[in-house]
């Protein structure tokens, strides 16, 4: 019996530790609101945030593009 529980202990002990340690990847990314935002994301959040102060659900088909100028577009 008592064989049984250091067993125990010690099985549930490398568990934990083995979770801990597979944790170190997704703490190391940078958060998705410290990201810079693209101009055409910036331009959709801003719209979508209109949208849900006046209640309005909105479903982009086409998300806007923002086409960057040229040297002859001057």
């Amino acid at each position: 019996m008592n064989a049984m529980i250091r067993f125990a202990v010690v099985v549930s002990c490398c568990a934990v530790l083995t979770a801990c340690a597979s944790t170190h990847g997704a703490t190391s990314a940078a958060p998705p609101e410290q990201r810079p935002l693209t101009a055409e994301q910036q331009y959709i959040a801003y719209v979508e945030r209109i949208a849900k102060r006046r209640g309005i659900q909105l479903t982009w088909v086409n998300p806007p593009r923002i086409a960057e100028k040229t040297p002859s577009q001057h």
